[in-house]
């Protein structure tokens, strides 16, 4: 567990009851199949939060909790991390997800936003002062985007750097708020969603990984100009793109950083690891070059496809970079 006195990390995000399905393959629609239950802690931001504490980051997480046993089960499992958890008070039910995953570990998500809907700005902004002494601000587009704007303004008008992670691929999003994201971290189907929106070039989600590089490059400075985006490409690893006057210590603007081994069991909790990680290893490890927190990143994801679950499957780590020693692969990554 951190100590109180680690470098913080904020995370800005929702809480959602995740009920699971495990089935040999997803549903079509029509279709009626068998498989067997669980239910457990999930949403990205909770899910993002885990995963930074467990892997070594003092945490912060912001978010709105119903007054139902969903709330409550946040607020025993953020006690038991020791996740310091900042919960707006909501009369909407805490909110809930609906996960099919397949034999492959492939899954498909249905969200009831229910609490989550209702973080409003202001009491982000009541945040401030944890906001202003950390060095990582992390959100994510399940909560309202007036109120992650709010939080990534403030942090970055005190100097910490920000990032999103644009997910999922549906959900609001503007100009100005990917304007204050020093880095931004889209799987590919966010990613074409994102350049659909926002400029006039397209992607097909499917043909980003294969892409050519400097197409790519191209396509991530289209997107966000000023900042680095590291796009995740499940077993394709990931791709980073730095604006050229400003690649963070890396000697290329642009690069892959390939996947790691994993004996895949469930990705659902994938992107959300690789995300969480990436956070923490930028709070602690401020010297090292921007790729090593790439392939922190991704080595903790890969680990995390390991368990079932998305919170619960976040690897506890008995030191920050405890993973970073694994052996690259073509098998499971982040996505």
């Amino acid at each position: 567990m951190p100590n109180a006195t680690a470098p913080r990390v904020v995370v800005v995000g929702s809480f959602n009851v995740d009920h699971v399905w495990h089935c040999d393959s997803l549903p079509r629609a029509g279709e009626t199949r068998t498989g067997h239950y669980r239910t457990g802690p999930g949403g990205k931001g909770f899910n993002q939060a885990t995963a930074c504490v467990r892997s070594g980051a003092a945490t912060v997480f912001v978010c709105a909790l119903g007054d139902d046993e969903g709330g409550a089960l946040a607020r025993r499992l953020a006690a038991a991390d020791g996740i310091d958890l900042r919960a707006q008070a909501s009369e909407a039910p805490t909110g809930t997800a609906g996960i099919h995953v397949d034999a492959q570990g492939s899954n498909s998500i249905v969200i009831g936003p229910g609490a989550n809907g209702t973080l409003s700005g202001e009491f982000v902004a009541r945040q401030a002062q944890a906001v202003t002494g950390a060095r990582i601000m992390l959100a994510q587009l399940e909560s309202p985007a007036d109120s992650v704007l709010e939080a990534m303004r403030l942090a970055r008008a005190s100097g910490v750097r920000t990032i999103l992670n644009p997910a999922p691929a549906n959900a609001d999003s503007t100009r100005e708020l990917l304007a204050v994201a020093d880095v931004l971290t889209p799987n590919e189907s966010e990613f074409a969603a994102l350049l659909a929106r926002h400029s006039s070039e397209r992607i097909d989600a499917g043909e980003v990984a294969s892409a050519d590089d400097e197409r790519l490059h191209h396509l991530c400075r289209t997107l966000l100009p000023r900042g680095t985006v590291v796009v995740t490409l499940g077993a394709a690893g990931a791709f980073v793109s730095h604006r050229e006057d400003k690649c963070r210590g890396d000697e290329a603007a642009h690069y892959r950083v390939p996947a790691y081994e994993a004996t895949v069991v469930d990705t659902t909790g994938a992107g959300d690891a690789f995300n969480g990680a990436l956070a923490t290893s930028l709070a602690l490890s401020v010297e090292r070059v921007f790729a090593d927190h790439v392939r922190f990143a991704a080595h903790y994801a890969a680990r995390s496809t390991e368990h079932e679950g998305a919170a619960a499957a976040m690897p506890l780590l008995a030191a920050p970079g405890a993973v970073a020693s694994s052996r690259p692969a073509q098998d499971a990554s982040p996505g």
